[in-house]
């Protein structure tokens, strides 16, 4: 009996970990405010620092990049007007191929505070070519993804996500073994 209350105690305390760094919740909602790149660092579990515009280059040798959209990864905005460090954002889904919503923190003031976090918010590539060099971000002031194109270097693509399914899977496992000890 000990062997397996203690696998059942190791197994409950590695689904709480995995719980508490594997989504959007609590963090996000706890603080007050937050910077774009440690958000997207948390957020995506891509593990690079500094300015948001420096992660492009950071990322070589250590992620893919590229140019097309996919869940999860990383969007990168060259520096442009006031936004001096550039900008980044977190892929939540893509809806078409010109067509993305992101979630990403320090975008719109909301509820006139800066820091804020914005889930699924869209973003349009502009792009002459269809290359995600150029887009349009939806701003909340206005209700609308305005006028300004911003540039972007492209995505880095987090190698997380089968580590994110596999984490998932060993919440459930131990989920279910938490419950199978507790019901005896």
């Amino acid at each position: 009996m000990p062997k397996r209350l203690t696998a059942a105690v190791s197994a409950a305390a590695l689904a709480l970990f995995a719980l508490a760094f594997s989504g959007f919740g609590a963090p996000a909602q706890a603080a007050e405010s937050w910077q774009c790149a440690p958000f997207a660092r948390f957020f995506s579990g891509i593990k690079l620092f500094g300015d948001a515009f420096s992660w492009w280059e950071q990322a070589s040798g250590k992620y893919s990049k590229g140019f097309t959209p996919d869940a999860g990864a990383v969007l990168v905005f060259k520096p442009y007007g006031s936004m001096t460090h550039g900008h980044v954002a977190v892929v939540s889904q893509v809806l078409t191929d010109r067509i993305i919503q992101v979630t990403h923190a320090n975008w719109s003031p909301v509820g006139g505070k800066r820091g804020q976090v914005e889930k699924d918010v869209t973003v349009v590539d502009v792009s002459p070519k269809g290359d995600w060099s150029q887009v349009k971000v939806w701003y909340d002031p206005i209700g609308n993804v305005g006028n300004t194109v911003y540039p972007t270097y492209g995505f880095i693509y987090a190698a997380q996500q089968a580590a994110q399914n596999a984490a998932q899977t060993a919440v459930q496992t131990a989920a279910d073994a938490f419950a199978a000890v507790s019901s005896r």
